[in-house]
């Protein structure tokens, strides 16, 4: 097995600058953290890893990344929740700094969930593997 590299590169804000940077969701909050008085109504996708693994002979880090994604309704929400995934799996094969994506694979396309820690909400939650060249 190969030796890990002395410092992984930040995949929760590179997956948010990623989606940021996304036209489909210039009208949403995209962060690692709710937005100050959230309620879980306003549009937002949260980014959050949820595990992966290393894997040393390819020298990929492949963390899950769970999204979750909020609107002011159920449709709302899932036409955010499409732009999410959309715009994640657009990143492979692309450099972000010294950083590649090599692949993205879906694992588990946008659900809808209740949140129990915001009642009013409107939410669906999809997690994608995202494998990055780590050198």
């Amino acid at each position: 097995m190969t030796t890990p590299p002395s410092a992984f590169p930040d995949v929760e804000a590179l997956v948010v600058d990623v989606l940021r940077a996304d036209p489909g969701l210039a009208t949403a909050t995209v962060s690692v953290d709710p937005p100050s008085g959230f309620d879980g109504t306003q549009r937002a996708v949260l980014v959050s890893r949820r595990g992966g693994a290393w894997t040393g002979d390819r020298h990929v880090d492949q963390p899950l990344i769970e999204l979750e994604v909020y609107g002011p309704d159920k449709a709302t929400a899932h036409i955010l929740a499409n732009a999410a995934r959309r715009a994640l799996l657009a990143a492979m094969d692309h450099s972000y700094g010294g950083t590649t994506v090599t692949d993205v694979t879906e694992q588990d396309g946008p659900r809808w969930m209740p949140d129990y820690l915001y009642r009013a909400a409107n939410r669906y939650v999809c997690v994608l593997a995202v494998s990055l060249s780590v050198f």
